[in-house]
């Protein structure tokens, strides 16, 4: 099973929970956040973005989670298609379909420091560059597994 679907502390619903998620590549790395699952004592990354709340669209949800957590404007937003993601986090299962897309920041600072601290509800996380070949060795594990047939 895989992880959770947003940064920060994440208790999953007992209901499916759609989220929108950004594939962000940089020559050969991509735009993830780190996150770490207490009860499997392991760290983990995945591609940020959050939760789509009711009457918006996944790509306004993507835009308002950047623009709330780490303060980018997206650009070059395209539809990618949709992953299910079933999952234990912290013991619990979880259960979201993915919005998947491909964009570009509007801001070229984001491509020139290799992280970011940000905040999500409170909950601070660290977003950063990961060279793409670290996940497909096995050496950092990237959630959801199915994100691997975008790279």
């Amino acid at each position: 099973m895989n992880q959770p679907a947003a940064q920060g502390t994440f208790s999953p619903p007992p209901y499916i929970r759609v989220t929108a998620l950004a594939l962000i590549k940089h020559k050969t790395r991509i735009f993830v956040f780190e996150a770490h699952n207490p009860e499997a004592q392991e760290v983990f990354y995945r591609a940020l973005g959050g939760g789509v709340e009711f009457g918006e669209t996944s790509e306004a949800a993507l835009r308002r989670e950047f623009l709330e957590e780490i303060n980018a404007e997206l650009t070059n937003v395209q539809y990618i298609g949709c992953l299910e993601n079933l999952f234990v986090y912290n013991g619990k299962p979880g259960h979201e379909l993915i919005q998947l897309y491909q964009c570009d920041f509007v801001d070229d600072r984001f491509y020139q420091a290799d992280s970011f601290q940000a905040c999500e509800v409170g909950n601070p996380f660290t977003a950063l560059w990961v060279e793409c070949d670290r996940f497909k060795s096995g050496e950092l594990r990237l959630v959801p597994p199915d994100f691997f047939q975008f790279l």
